[in-house]
């Protein structure tokens, strides 16, 4: 064990530091032992060891008796990936009296072990990850963990098919959502879609169902045609502005009759309606003059654009209207 003689800012820093064998998971590609060994002799490292399974009782047990015996402030573990076992260390360091944020952890295993073919590289690599996490550690501050209020509403960028689904299962586990769609309606590019992949199921027969449950969720409040215009907050306490577009149309008494379509100035001009897919043009129609002005939804245009035949009580007889 080396004489403790490095500072950091003027502060001594005493560091414990673990290095995990896996079983054979690290140590058949990386010499753990002579890492080890090395260790000891690092400024600012009080201590430092290989062991066959950190992550065990008897390890964490030997992290916990190191750092009351030798006073240790830091303690590095190189062992596998912190996702795995992190909180584990983090845990066995706040139990023996050191700040939980006091730990950093070098990932020898899926960074080196799993992925390198050549023993000394290997070994030379976990030798540099674990240096640099020792110069790390040295400059961490203890934290707290505070419990601060949240809002438990979840607001959901794009209706599409992910946001709608992720609206739905949102709602359905009791929490408030707010859906924004920057276009006119929810369903995004599956709507324009006919089958999809790769059952080629009907497009329309999976996400229309949907989309009317977005509408009547008690737990959804959908904002289509409007767009993010600002985010401030953090995490649980947002604060977002959003603008809504004009639409001229007072959506709390709309039915989609479709009448304001045929009635709008504004669709004056053009008066060809494409169909189209890239450069090539599917099919391409002309919109009709509204015969009768009292009729619902626009006269024709659907049937002309998709061939699709009315039926037969919506078949008109000019003749017998007197027109």
């Amino acid at each position: 064990m080396s004489e403790i003689n490095g500072k950091d800012g003027g502060k001594e820093c005493r560091v414990g530091v673990y290095v995990c064998h896996c079983g054979t998971n690290i140590s058949k590609m990386v010499d753990v032992v002579r890492i080890a060994a090395e260790m000891n002799n690092h400024t600012n490292v009080a201590i430092a060891r290989d062991y066959r399974f950190m992550c065990s009782d008897p390890g964490q047990e030997l992290i916990q008796k190191d750092i009351r015996e030798y006073k240790l402030d830091r303690v590095v573990v190189a062992a596998c990936s912190p996702l795995m076992h992190e909180p584990t260390f983090r845990g066995a360091v706040e139990k023996a009296g050191m700040n939980r944020y006091f730990f950093e952890m070098a990932n020898i295993r899926e960074q080196v072990s799993w992925v390198t073919t050549d023993y000394e590289a290997a070994t030379n690599k976990a030798r540099r990850l674990i240096n640099g996490s020792i110069a790390r550690v040295k400059l961490h501050d203890a934290l707290e963990m505070r419990r601060v209020s949240i809002t438990k509403r979840t607001m959901i960028i794009g209706g599409g098919i992910a946001g709608i689904e992720a609206a739905l299962q949102l709602a359905d586990a009791g929490f408030e959502v707010i859906l924004v769609e920057k276009e006119d309606s929810i369903g995004g590019h599956m709507a324009k879609f006919d089958k999809t992949f790769p059952t080629l199921d009907c497009a329309a027969c999976i996400l229309t169902p949907k989309m009317v449950s977005v509408n009547q969720h008690p737990n959804i409040r959908l904002l289509s045609y409007a767009e993010i215009e600002n985010v401030d907050g953090y995490v649980g306490n947002f604060k977002i502005k959003v603008r809504k577009k004009a639409r001229f149309v007072d959506t709390k008494i709309c039915n989609s009759c479709g009448s304001c379509y045929e009635a709008c100035p504004s669709m004056a001009v053009p008066l060809d309606r494409k169909l189209i897919l890239g450069d090539k043009v599917f099919k391409e129609g002309r919109r009709l003059k509204t015969r009768r002005p009292r009729s619902l939804g626009p006269d024709h245009d659907l049937w002309v654009l998709t061939g699709a035949q009315p039926k037969p009580e919506q078949e008109r007889h000019p003749e017998q209207e007197g027109v």
